[in-house]
């Protein structure tokens, strides 16, 4: 077997230490910095580099951790396993996504026993299933945002064997998965990247202290790194896409971003493989170009999340107006009709959270609406509050239908948190699981200070180090069964159902959605093709005209005893805090 590393940082030797033995690798003579050698090994088999005197460091492309990040590499065999399933071929256009972190979609916490429920989501109409990141991080439970090994499987969620059993599961069902990838930054606890070359560089600064170095000397081989690691997710484990975390903090001034260089190769590889594969982005610049083709001057990523459309949806059901909210909550009946048929709210509109001029506007003529994601609520707009609460803990079930409405018959590809399709009450909080004790106090004291200045007492902050607070965030299923929950979710059953038969819910063309709202009697609707959808958030009846052509027709409601199709008046009589989707066909 060929063991290789990249370690331009070892002055004058690097020693393959494996199963026990000591093996010393020769220079690559053709590529700078590398360093090879052969050695008889097998799945499973232990082993390091030791860079001249130092002790033996797990690879860096490690395919599995045993031990965590600080243990000795496992050789990893990707022939040993036997797929069952062929990967279906889904597209985005069509789609419904449902996000899910591993470590509290069950109460085991792992990659099986969140296989074995993979038939609820299935049976819900869910399309791909969009898995939190999996990339090894210290201790057992944490969001995973803390990775340092971006080619390893988290060993507590069953490494790289449990990894490939989900995904066999999930096609299987006929589910695509998505897996969320961190690229902008690693984890600051257990990360030996810099032993052994520059991975990192202090030419530009970010939230995480130094940069992922992709533009300055040496980023050519970081670049190939994680692009590699990128393509070893798709080629190796099926994964069907990458969601790109904060791509906006990829600090990179090439004249071929590693964005552009990323899609190029997930394009090659789909058509290499027939496959479907696809890059969501999540970025918060506001800039059409990250999803424009390559061939029209863009960085070719086939999606990104859209915040401004789940800001304006925030805002106007919950009325809050604090940070980033507030532009939003000054109108937000007008900021959501806004960003469903433009977008993005901040389009070149002044920012008053940046204080300053942000975003630009999307060609709605020819930007296909399934570019962009639309969701009510996710893993960073829930975990990144106080106390992990979730809409359901403020909101009523009607305020919830509503805001299920809207996302899953808009016309962005819609997005569900886990739990969310049935009103879950649990929180999800910040939890972390730091080894270091000074990090671990670090994070606890940051957390409470941050909160603390907006008002929250130091004590009513959940510790994040405290395995209670992880436990507390794993969903309840035996909500399911019962109300209000039952209905939210027989609710959230029928809407996707309606997207999935109804072609006018999947149409791409923006330019053709036409919305009308009242700000002051918080109802709006929109129309797409003969489909209308209206929401009415206030808590008095709303009496909307529609101009009915008298061949209207409910679909589906969320009040069925109080809500009738326009009668002669073409007037719809919708009751508070309700929703309906109509066909005038």
């Amino acid at each position: 077997m060929l063991f290789e590393v990249w370690a331009p940082h070892a002055r004058d030797r690097v020693t393959l230490e494996l199963n026990g033995a000591r093996l010393p690798l020769e220079r690559d003579a053709e590529r700078p910095g590398w360093w090879t050698g052969v050695a008889a090994a097998e799945d499973g088999d232990r082993y390091g580099f030791a860079l001249d005197d130092g002790p033996p460091l797990p690879d860096p492309r490690a395919r599995r951790l045993p031990d965590g990040p600080d243990g000795l590499a496992a050789v990893v065999d990707h022939d040993t396993y036997a797929w069952r399933a062929e990967p279906p071929r889904l597209r985005l256009q069509g789609g419904v996504l449902y996000e899910l972190h591993v470590g509290t979609f069950t109460p085991e916490g792992t990659l099986d026993a969140a296989a074995a429920r993979l038939g609820e989501l299935a049976g819900l109409g869910v399309t791909h299933v969009e898995l939190m990141p999996l990339c090894p991080f210290p201790g057992v439970h944490g969001w995973g945002y803390d990775g340092v090994a971006p080619w390893a499987v988290h060993e507590p969620y069953g490494g790289p064997a449990a990894l490939k059993r989900f995904v066999d599961a999930a096609h299987g069902l006929g589910l695509g998965v998505v897996l969320d990838v961190v690229h902008n930054h690693l984890g600051p606890s257990g990360n030996h990247l810099p032993s052994f070359g520059p991975y990192f560089t202090d030419t530009h600064h970010t939230p995480w202290g130094a940069a992922v170095n992709l533009d300055a000397p040496g980023s050519d081989e970081v670049r190939a790194y994680f692009l590699g690691s990128a393509l070893a997710w798709l080629r190796d484990y099926r994964i069907d896409g990458l969601r790109l975390d904060a791509v906006h903090a990829l600090a990179d001034t090439r004249a071929l971003t590693f964005l552009e260089e990323l899609s190029t190769a997930v394009d090659e590889l789909a058509r290499e493989q027939g496959r479907q594969h696809f890059l969501i982005a999540e970025s918060d610049q506001g800039d059409p170009r990250t999803t424009t083709p390559r061939t029209a001057g863009g960085l070719g990523v086939h999606a990104q999340w859209n915040d401004d459309f789940h800001h304006a949806l925030h805002t106007a059901l919950t009325g809050e107006a604090q940070g980033y909210y507030a532009d939003f909550a000054r109108a937000p009946m007008a900021a959501l009709a806004k960003t469903l048929t433009r977008v993005f709210f901040h389009d070149g509109t002044y920012s008053s959270f940046r204080g300053r001029r942000h975003g630009r506007p999307v060609d709605r003529e020819r930007t296909p609406a399934h570019r962009f994601l639309g969701y009510a609520q996710t893993h960073d707009q829930i975990g990144n509050r106080a106390t992990g609460d979730r809409l359901s803990a403020t909101l009523s079930p009607g305020l919830l239908a509503c805001a299920a409405a809207l996302v899953l018959t808009g016309p962005a590809v819609p997005m569900l948190f886990m739990g969310e399709e049935w009103g879950a009450k649990t929180p999800w909080m910040y939890f972390t699981d730091h080894t270091d004790p000074e990090l671990a106090e670090a994070v606890r004291r940051g957390r409470r200070r941050e909160f603390a200045a907006h008002g929250w007492a130091e004590e009513d902050v959940p510790d994040p180090q405290d395995p209670a607070t992880r436990d507390r965030s794993v969903l309840d299923r035996a909500e399911r069964g019962r109300d209000p929950h039952k209905k939210i979710l027989a609710w959230h059953r029928e809407l996707i159902a309606l997207r999935r038969t109804l072609p006018d819910l999947t149409d791409p063309d923006l330019a053709g959605l036409k919305v009308a709202y009242d700000e002051e009697a918080r109802w709006l609707v929109f129309r797409r093709g003969d489909i209308r959808v209206a929401v009415n958030l206030g808590k008095e009846q709303a009496d909307i005209a529609l101009g009915s052509n008298g061949r209207d027709r409910v679909l589906a409601t969320w009040d069925r005893e109080r809500t009738q199709a326009p009668g002669r008046d073409g007037l719809l009589r919708l009751p508070a805090e309700s929703a309906v989707v109509l066909s005038d066909a």
